[in-house]
């Protein structure tokens, strides 16, 4: 603030040292060629397993009014006073359980999906700087947006990892990334991806997944789709991830040629006491096994890459809850995560909304 005043107070002090620093040169040297970037964002996830990393990643995840639509004056209490205080030491173990050598398994899987892109585009011929960036956590959008600027990108593609389009998921990446930009004075061009989860790119994939491993391990009873949850009132306030949802499980049961009754779709992650999206994963699970349902595989499609909801609270929780209930076999069937035609799906659906920029060299 105080350098801008003198900048403007004592312009002289501020001259161009040479004639190619001088914005007002009448020849300047030519510009370098502009580059294309890709920016991948996922959730986020704590740097570490400890109580305090554990604190910060809540305290900004649950800070986000996209997230939590709750007036601040009655959130703010609740969560400095109550969620930030308890749920850190709670969920620090539950961290630890799932961490793998590079981290936790979002960062893991995230990082080797950019890293896949970012081979495929080249192979392919295509001139595109791809970057990971996290909602919320490190790498932090605007430091993933710097390195591609950093880099030469004027032109940037920002591809929210969701297949499923939500205004607490989805929308809040587009707000980090244009508030970011909003602070910017030479701004690049800026695409965002809304969804995916009609693609083919996406589903093909996932549905080849899920019958490779039943050709290893054999099929079910039951295939249960688990989606994360949101409150109802988000749905009947105009998101469109109920539909989304209920769209992707329809389009992978054709692909695995599922007839309706070996399907159950159900929502988990419920937080706090209002009614969120039905009927609940868990509840669900127990109700199977009292009907006599004995063998499940559970598959959760809003995920492209495995985390602490797909690792712990399903592969653990809902399998102690269904055994516990009269169940016998509880598998779950992890993410697509760095799954080679994934990657190559998700290259080819970044080069698609890539078209109509210069990503390919001159001749």
């Amino acid at each position: 603030m105080f350098l801008r005043l003198f900048k403007y107070l004592w312009p002289e002090r501020y001259l161009p040292e040479t004639e190619q620093d001088d914005p007002f040169n009448e020849d300047p040297p030519p510009r370098a060629a502009a580059k294309v970037g890709v920016l991948l964002v996922n959730l986020g996830t704590p740097d570490t397993p400890t109580k305090r990393d554990i604190r910060k990643y809540l305290g900004e995840f649950l800070s986000d009014p996209r997230v939590i639509e709750i007036p601040r004056y009655l959130w703010k209490p609740i969560l400095h006073g109550l969620v930030l205080t308890l749920r850190p030491k709670k969920l620090a173990p539950r961290y630890a359980g799932i961490w793998l050598e590079g981290g936790s398994p979002l960062m893991v899987y995230s990082q080797r999906q950019a890293e896949g892109v970012r081979a495929t585009l080249a192979a392919a011929g295509v001139e595109a700087v791809v970057e990971l960036g996290m909602r919320y956590g490190n790498p932090s959008i605007p430091d993933a947006i710097s390195r591609l600027r950093a880099q030469g990108c004027e032109r940037i593609l920002t591809v929210p990892l969701y297949p499923q389009y939500a205004a607490s998921t989805t929308a809040t990446v587009v707000d980090a990334v244009t508030h970011h930009a909003g602070r910017l004075r030479d701004q690049p061009e800026m695409r965002f991806t809304k969804r995916f989860h009609e693609e083919p790119a996406y589903l093909d994939p996932l549905a080849a997944r899920i019958e490779a491993y039943w050709r290893e391990h054999g099929k079910p009873q039951r295939l249960v789709m688990s989606f994360h949850g949101l409150p109802r009132y988000s749905i009947e306030l105009g998101d469109p991830y109920y539909r989304d949802c209920m769209e992707t499980a329809r389009l992978l049961s054709q692909r695995l040629s599922l007839p309706r009754e070996q399907i159950e779709v159900t929502f988990q992650s419920r937080f706090g006491t209002a009614r969120w999206l039905e009927p609940y994963t868990e509840p669900t699970l127990k109700a199977l096994a009292a009907s006599g349902v004995t063998e499940v595989d559970v598959v959760c499609p809003g995920f492209v890459a495995d985390c602490l909801e797909t690792l712990e609270e399903i592969s653990l929780e809902c399998r102690d809850a269904f055994l516990g209930a009269g169940g016998r076999q509880f598998r779950y069937i992890p993410a697509l995560n760095d799954d080679p035609a994934w990657i190559a799906g998700l290259a080819s659906l970044v080069e698609r909304h890539l078209q109509g920029w210069p990503t390919h060299p001159r001749t």
